[in-house]
């Protein structure tokens, strides 16, 4: 399923996402898919790989518990979702010849990856609405990541 796509206009709009979702005032109607692509994105392009995937899963858990979102069996923070998009961006970035800027870098990657349900094509529903994937990285069950 595809979803409808917001291109940024300036460089400045995606600073100001970040600025807002690091200091916890993005609204929660502007925290989407799309949103998590672009976050993700700056976070890999800000930051070796480690630190990027540290900081996003700390930032989103606090950004969700300041806007009200709870991590419960059914909702909230996903460590296996954060991870796989993660990892998907990086990957994305790794066959890009010439660094672009990240406003074009956030468009190519929100066209891209606009399908929020494509972790299903790696994993099952039952492994990825797991306890455990919700709480930690698991593998794929359905076909190995790229």
């Amino acid at each position: 399923m595809s979803i409808q796509i917001k291109n940024y206009q300036t460089e400045a709009e995606i600073e100001s996402l970040i600025n807002r979702f690091e200091n916890c005032t993005l609204p929660r109607c502007e925290w989407n898919h799309e949103t998590h692509l672009t976050v993700a994105l700056w976070y890999v392009i800000s930051y070796d790989e480690k630190a990027a995937i540290n900081s996003l899963s700390q930032n989103i858990q606090r950004y969700n518990a300041a806007i009200g979102i709870k991590t419960t069996k059914h909702g909230g923070y996903h460590e296996t979702l954060t991870l796989f998009w993660i990892k998907m961006v990086s990957h994305y970035l790794s066959f890009i010849q010439e660094k672009n800027s990240i406003l074009k870098m956030a468009i190519a990657i929100s066209n891209a990856y606009n399908d929020k349900y494509l972790p299903f094509q790696y994993y099952s529903r039952d492994l990825l609405m797991s306890w455990e994937a919700r709480t930690s990285w698991v593998e794929p069950d359905l076909k190995p990541l790229i």
